[in-house]
C-alpha cells in the first residue's frame, strides 16, 4: 500500500477516504505493538520477541530510525541519571524535597554533616553503575540479535541495513555517547562543586572500584548474552548463529583500531587520579619531613618510623583495587623510600672520627650506627609489607624492590669507611711477622717456646676488640657479617701471601708458623658465622699448614696444587728453601715486602704473578752462567718443573 500511494496524491478522492484514514491508523497500531514488543523483548533479553520486533520494522521500512532513537532514547536517560546522581542540591538536602536556594546561596553540606553527604554520594554513584549496566546490556542485547536476524525473503542480515551508511555499528556509538556525557558532567559537576571535588579525589580508589566493578559486569553480561543465545533453543529463528568470542571488545564490531573501551569508560577519572597520587605523595613524604627537621642530628625512633611505615601499609593497601593504580602508589612508595635514603645519608658522620678505630665509639661512629640500623629497620619492615600484599603486580613489587636496593647500598657505604679502616690494620699487623724471627732451629723439647707469635697475638686482640666496639652495636647482623666474612677471607689471604714470604725459615720457625695457621682460624672467628663457612680462603688455610713439613719433591707433586692453593703462592713457598743466590722476585726488584703485597693485588691474574717468579728464575740462571758455576740449587728444577705445569694449565 505504502509502495502504490508513494509520489501520488491521493487526499480528496472520497472512494478510499475511510481506507486511507485507516491504513494509517492500522500502521500506528502495528509501529505501537511492534515498539511495546521490542522494548519487552529487550528488557527480559529475550531474542524471539526482539527479532520479530525488528522483523516489523524492517518491512515497514522503518528500522534504522526505530534503532536510532532507540539508543538515542537510552542515551539521554543516561544522562539525566548521571545529572541527578551529581546533582548537589539533592545531596545536601536531609529531606528529599528540594527548596530553592536563595539568589547566590551555594549548595553546600552544613557542617557536621558532610558524611551523609558522602554516603548519599556514594549510594548514587553506586546506582548510577546500575543504570549504565542495565542501559548497555540492552543495547548489546539488541546489536546481537540485529547481527544474527536476517530476513527470510531478501536474507539480508539486519546489521547491514544499519551499517551500510558508513554508520559505526551501535554499541561503539552508545558507548563513546555515554563515555562522553560522562567525562564532561563529571567535569562540570566537580568544577562547580568543592565538595564533588574533595569525595572524588579523597575517595578516588573507591570511584575507582565502581568503575572496575562496572566493566566487569559488563564483560560477564557480554559473556551471558551469548549463552543465553546459544542455548535458547529459537534455532529456526537464528538458524545462523555462530559461536562468538566471550568478550565485550568483540561486540564493538566496528570500532576504530585504536579504539580501547575500557580505556575511553575510565579517561573521565584521570583529573582525580592526578589529584589522589599527589596527596598520596604528600601523606607519604610529610610524616618523613617531620621525622628529620632541618639541623637534626638523630635518625627517626622507632615509634615514629613505625608510623612511616603504617602510612606506607595503608596508601598501598587502599590502592590494592586496581592494579594500575597499585603501580602509581607503588611509585610514590619508591620515591618516599629514596627520600628516606637522602635524609638518612645527610645525617652520616664522614670526618675522620667515623673510621678511627684506636679508640671507644665516637660521636659520628655512634651516629652513623643508629642511621644505619634505622635503615636496616626500613629495609626490613617495607618488605614484609610487600610480602603481605595479596595480589601485588610485578612490575609495582619491582619498583619498591629497586629503591630497597638503593637501601642496602647506602648501608653498604655508610660502614664501608670503618671496613677499610680495619681491613688497614688487619693488613698492617699481619705483615709486621717479618720482623720475626724464624729462622731458629728446633728446641730440645721438639716443641715451639710460644704457643704463637707476638704478631698473632696482636691480631687475635684487635679482631675480637673491633668486633665488640664497634661491630656489635648493629642490629643488622647478617648485614654486619656478609661485610665482615669478606674481611676474614682478605685476611687469610694476606697471611699466606706473607708466610710464604718468610726468609729464612728455620726447623723451630716451622713449628711457630705451623701453630700461627691455627691460631689464625681462632683469629677470624668473630669475623663470621663459621669459619667453615669462608670456603675457598678456609680449605687454602687448612691445605697450607701441612707444606711446611714436606720435601720439596711432595710439595710438588700435593692434589691441593692449583685446585686449592695458587701455583704462584707454591712457588713464592719455595724460594725459602734455595740458597740466598736464588732471589725473591720482590728482592730482585729491589721492592719492600709491602709494595710487593701491592703489586699482587694490582696484579690478580695468575699469569702476571708467574710472569715475575720466571723473571726470578731466569736472573738466577743467568748469575750461575756469570760465575761459571757448575750446578743449579736443587731446588730449582722443581720450581721450572712447577712454573711449566702451571703455564700450561693457563693455556
Amino acid at each position: 500500500i505504502d509502495y502504490l500511494s508513494q509520489g501520488i496524491d491521493l487526499s480528496g478522492i472520497e472512494v478510499i477516504e475511510n481506507d486511507l484514514l485507516f491504513i494509517a491508523r492500522a500502521r500506528l497500531e502495528v509501529e505501537n505493538q511492534a515498539k511495546r514488543l521490542l522494548e519487552q523483548g529487550v528488557e527480559t533479553q529475550n531474542p524471539t520477541q526482539v527479532g520479530t520486533a525488528l522483523q516489523v520494522f524492517h518491512n515497514l521500512g522503518t528500522l534504522k530510525d526505530t534503532i536510532a532513537n532507540v539508543v538515542d532514547g537510552y542515551c539521554t536517560a543516561l544522562e539525566e541519571n548521571i545529572k541527578n546522581a551529581l546533582d548537589i542540591k539533592v545531596l545536601t538536602q536531609p529531606s528529599q524535597t528540594v527548596t530553592r536556594g536563595g539568589p547566590g546561596r551555594a549548595a553546600m553540606p552544613t557542617p557536621g554533616n558532610t558524611a551523609a553527604f558522602r554516603a548519599a554520594l556514594w549510594t548514587n554513584m553506586e546506582k548510577l553503575m546500575d543504570q549504565i549496566c542495565a542501559a548497555c546490556g540492552q543495547v548489546q542485547h539488541l546489536q546481537k540479535v540485529l547481527t544474527k536476524k536476517r530476513d527470510p525473503v531478501s536474507h539480508v542480515c539486519f546489521i547491514e541495513e544499519i551499517v551500510k551508511d558508513g554508520q559505526s555499528d551501535i554499541l561503539y556509538k552508545f558507548w563513546t555517547a555515554v563515555t562522553q556525557t560522562l567525562s564532561s558532567h563529571f567535569q562540570s559537576a566537580t568544577e562547580s562543586s568543592m565538595f564533588l571535588k574533595q569525595a572524588f579525589e579523597g575517595e578516588y580508589p573507591k570511584l575507582l572500584r565502581l568503575y572496575n566493578d562496572l566493566w566487569k559486569r559488563l564483560q560477564q553480561y557480554s559473556q551471558n548474552i551469548q549463552r543465553n543465545f546459544n542455548t535458547s533453543g529459537t534455532t529456526d529463528l537464528f538458524a545462523e548463529l555462530q559461536q562468538m568470542e566471550e568478550d565485550i571488545q568483540d561486540i564493538f564490531m566496528q570500532k576504530p583500531q585504536d579504539y580501547d573501551p575500557e580505556k575511553a569508560l575510565k579517561d573521565s577519572l584521570q583529573q582525580y587520579e592526578a589529584a589522589y597520587l599527589s596527596k598520596s605523595l604528600s601523606r607519604l613524604f610529610d610524616p618523613i619531613n617531620l621525622v628529620f627537621p632541618p639541623g637534626g642530628r638523630n635518625p627517626p625512633s622507632s615509634d615514629e618510623l613505625d608510623s612511616i611505615i603504617k602510612t606506607i601499609a595503608s596508601e598501598l593497601n587502599v590502592a590494592a583495587v586496581d592494579p594500575d593504580l597499585s603501580l602509581a602508589v607503588a611509585k610514590n612508595v619508591a620515591k618516599t623510600i629514596q627520600l628516606y635514603g637522602v635524609k638518612s645519608e645527610q645525617l652520616l658522620s664522614t670526618q675522620g672520627d667515623a673510621s678511627q678505630v684506636i679508640g671507644p665509639l665516637t660521636e659520628g661512629q655512634r651516629r652513623n650506627v643508629a642511621v644505619v640500623n634505622s635503615l636496616y629497620k626500613l629495609h626490613q619492615s617495607i618488605l614484609k609489607v610487600i610480602t603481605n600484599q595479596s595480589s601485588f603486580p610485578a612490575a609495582a613489587e619491582q619498583t619498591v624492590t629497586t629503591a630497597l636496593k638503593a637501601v642496602h647500598d647506602l648501608m653498604g657505604s655508610a660502614v664501608q669507611p670503618l671496613l677499610n679502616s680495619v681491613g688497614d690494620s688487619v693488613e698492617a699487623i699481619i705483615i709486621t711477622m717479618h720482623q720475626e724471627d724464624f729462622s731458629g732451629s728446633l728446641s730440645s723439647s721438639g716443641k715451639p717456646d710460644v704457643p704463637c707469635s707476638l704478631y698473632m697475638k696482636e691480631l687475635q686482640g684487635f679482631i675480637a676488640r673491633v668486633m665488640s666496639d664497634y661491630f656489635r652495636h648493629f642490629e643488622c647482623f647478617d648485614f654486619v657479617f656478609d661485610n665482615t666474612e669478606a674481611m676474614a677471607q682478605r685476611a687469610i689471604e694476606l697471611f699466606i701471601r706473607n708466610a710464604s714470604l718468610i726468609r729464612p725459615l728455620g726447623e723451630g720457625g716451622k713449628m711457630r708458623l705451623a701453630a700461627d695457621f691455627a691460631q689464625m682460624e681462632l683469629a677470624v672467628a668473630p669475623l663470621c658465622r663459621r669459619v667453615s663457612d669462608l670456603g675457598k680462603s678456609y680449605r687454602q688455610l687448612r691445605s697450607f699448614r701441612p707444606l711446611l713439613f714436606q720435601t720439596s719433591e711432595h710439595i710438588a707433586s700435593s692434589p691441593a696444587l692449583g685446585e686449592v692453593i695458587p701455583f704462584s703462592i707454591i712457588l713464592q713457598f719455595l724460594f725459602t728453601r734455595a740458597p740466598p743466590e736464588l732471589k725473591s722476585p720482590f728482592q730482585r726488584a729491589e721492592w719492600s715486602i709491602a709494595r710487593y703485597s701491592q703489586w699482587l693485588d694490582d696484579h690478580p691474574s695468575e699469569k702476571d704473578r708467574l710472569a715475575l717468579i720466571r723473571g726470578a728464575l731466569e736472573a738466577y740462571v743467568q748469575s750461575v752462567r756469570t760465575r761459571e758455576g757448575k750446578e743449579f740449587a736443587p731446588v730449582y728444577p722443581i720450581m721450572v718443573q712447577l712454573l711449566q705445569k702451571a703455564m700450561a694449565t693457563l693455556q
